[in-house]
């Protein structure tokens, strides 16, 4: 079904504008035609750079009756308070993630959306990669039977040996869930629905980080957030697991690509009552898949299903676009990045106060993407 593109404006103009500018060329969706930053040269640079129009701060782009989606790719701290500019000025929102730093911050975004008529979508997208989907439609096939737990591992050194900016990281909005945690928990959603209740565990290891990068070399880092957080959670479907994220391993078994170094510790495995699904890094749109069946055999790869299995950064907001036209609903919307932070939070929280914390949000499991489509296409 071909579409009339939507106009794109874009609010932070960081190194992530980037991979959506680059990428929103493919989509027969979008149109990307202005961009805005708080440091105007960084907006007049990417405008350069991408044939956009650079304009001098929000308001000018706000001010575009031409622009109906805004993508807000500014600092986490920043989301909350650019994403009620937009919603305010009458434009569908897609954010980065997280939606915002605090759940009651969501809700109101959510809020705002639902009393002005406007969509909310946000990141992040990689649940609708090749990767992912391939393993999203193993599961509907039946591949492992019955989903009923699986596992989750995001684990790392930290990120002051090479970022330029790792100070938010180690900050009150920032630390290890609330950073990768979104990628694992929206590819879960994505295979078993919404969830319940968590339970979580959490601790500090370091309470002072030294920046490794140039340009701050040598400087220190108070941290103020968990380091290292182990979660619990039991889906509304049944299915219970659990999903650990860390600032704190330097050395880990690595994650390897072949078949025998699949036997390494996995970002994601989902077990069922006939197999297991080995899932690929959330964080990236490709494989590879494993499937393991009790046969003997050991992890066998899949070939991947769909395509759109390379760097895709903007599928989601492509696929909102697609959404804003024909009338269906979204795929990365925001009530699943609201149920993903309130997740977060609730593990959080239940270390804090040493029980299962009920959550109140929930969302439909995101429809998955047809196998076959045409490049830059989301529809049949």
């Amino acid at each position: 079904m071909a579409v009339k593109p939507v106009k794109v404006g874009v609010i932070g103009c960081g190194n992530i504008s980037t991979k959506y500018m680059t990428r929103a060329k493919v989509w027969e969706s979008i149109e990307m035609v202005a961009c805005a930053d708080r440091i105007p040269e960084r907006a007049q640079r990417r405008a350069q750079e991408f044939g956009l129009r650079a304009c001098k701060d929000n308001w000018e782009l706000l001010s575009d009756p031409e622009i109906e989606i805004v993508l807000n790719i500014t600092n986490p701290v920043e989301h909350y308070p650019v994403a009620m500019e937009v919603l305010e000025a009458g434009k569908h929102l897609y954010g980065e993630k997280p939606m915002a730093i605090n759940l009651e911050n969501g809700k109101e975004m959510l809020a705002k959306a639902k009393e002005k008529n406007l969509r909310i979508g946000g990141a992040p997208d990689t649940f609708l990669g090749g990767g992912l989907q391939t393993c999203r439609k193993l599961i509907d096939d039946g591949a492992i039977g019955m989903p009923v737990g699986f596992t989750a591992n995001m684990l790392c050194p930290g990120h002051e040996s090479w970022h330029p900016d790792p100070e938010f990281f180690y900050q009150v909005g920032g630390g290890p869930m609330l950073d990768m945690g979104p990628y694992y928990l929206t590819a879960l959603i994505n295979m078993l629905g919404p969830m319940e209740r968590v339970a979580g565990a959490t601790r500090v290891t370091h309470v002072e980080r030294t920046i490794g990068s140039e340009a701050k070399r040598g400087q220190k880092i108070t941290v103020e957030v968990p380091t290292h957080v182990v979660g619990l959670i039991q889906a509304e479907a049944g299915p219970i697991g659990t999903i650990t994220t860390s600032f704190d391993v330097p050395a880990a078994f690595g994650k390897g690509e072949s078949a025998s170094e699949a036997a390494q510790i996995p970002f994601v495995e989902i077990y069922g009552s006939k197999g297991t699904i080995r899932l690929p890094d959330p964080n990236m749109f490709c494989g590879p898949v494993y499937l393991i069946k009790p046969d003997g055999k050991g992890p066998q790869e899949v070939p991947l299903t769909h395509g759109y299995a390379e760097e895709n950064r903007s599928i989601g907001l492509a696929d909102m676009a697609y959404a804003l036209r024909s009338g269906r609903p979204h795929r990365a919307n925001g009530e699943m990045t609201l149920h993903a932070l309130e997740i977060m939070h609730a593990i959080h929280s239940s270390s804090d106060q040493g029980h299962y914390v009920e959550l109140e949000t929930s969302c439909e499991r995101p429809a998955p993407l047809p196998a076959g489509l045409e490049e830059g296409k989301l529809d049949e």
